[in-house]
């Protein structure tokens, strides 16, 4: 990862669109375009049902796009077969889920090591690499205790922390803050700041929770799965919170 660099589209969706249904259709995404660069936080906003978790979904490939092209770090992914997805998936992205997706029968350092494991790393490498990451992220502590007895904003750190431990291009947020309260909320969303900012982790983090998105440089509205507006972050955090929730308001019509 280069340090606060923005260097280049990591992302790049053409006409994208999703259908669900064989008889009876319905669009999930219809028509979608959008870019993000390498080294941006963005956020994307909508209403339920509106296409946010489709989005994702084909974005990191666990989801065909029906029509349209979907690049990420230069490769197209419809290109790939299920083999060539899934190592595309363990070496170029990293995932943070609303529920953790933590196994729970392993301990918190046997978690974080999970994508090494993938890779199989050398051990002594595997621990090196889990034991910097969770100093970094504050659950050093931790490492040896099973997730039962962690609480749920140790939790999320060790999910962040498993999700960028082998350096990944891209790291995708699904409601990330979703399950927690907002004193977690506010250090979890601290972390994600902080790895984009300081060491240029490229974050597209879907989220309903106004506060989150604020962390962003850039929210992206979808509603009926397409585009609807699109607001980037100035100088004043005040007014771009604003923006959102003006936004918001629109769709929603209020």
């Amino acid at each position: 990862m280069n340090k606060g660099v923005i260097e280049m589209n990591l992302l790049e969706l053409n006409n994208v669109s999703h259908v669900y249904g064989d008889v009876v259709k319905s669009k999930g995404l219809d028509n979608i375009s959008l870019t993000t660069q390498k080294g941006e936080f963005v956020a994307i906003m909508g209403p339920s049902g509106s296409g946010k978790s489709t989005l994702l979904n084909i974005i990191s490939g666990i989801l065909p796009a029906t029509s349209g092209s979907v690049f990420v770090a230069g490769r197209n992914t419809a290109n790939l077969n299920d083999e060539e997805a899934a190592l595309f998936r363990r070496n170029t992205l990293g995932f943070v889920f609303q529920d953790f997706n933590l196994v729970e029968t392993l301990t918190v350092r046997e978690n974080i090591m999970l994508p090494l494991m993938f890779k199989n790393e050398e051990v002594k490498s595997m621990h090196e690499k889990s034991e910097k990451v969770a100093e970094s992220l504050g659950i050093s502590h931790i490492l040896n205790k099973r997730t039962q007895e962690i609480s749920g904003g140790q939790a999320q750190r060790t999910a962040i922390a498993r999700a960028i431990v082998h350096q990944p291009e891209l790291l995708l947020a699904d409601e990330p803050t979703g399950n927690l309260d907002s004193v977690n909320s506010e250090e979890v969303m601290k972390i994600f700041e902080n790895l984009n900012r300081n060491y240029g982790m490229s974050t597209f983090l879907v989220t309903h929770d106004v506060e989150t998105a604020t962390y962003s440089q850039r929210v992206i509205f979808i509603k009926d799965g397409k585009i609807y507006n699109e607001i980037r972050k100035g100088k004043d955090l005040i007014e771009y919170r604003e923006n959102i929730l003006n936004v918001l308001s629109v769709i929603r019509g209020v």
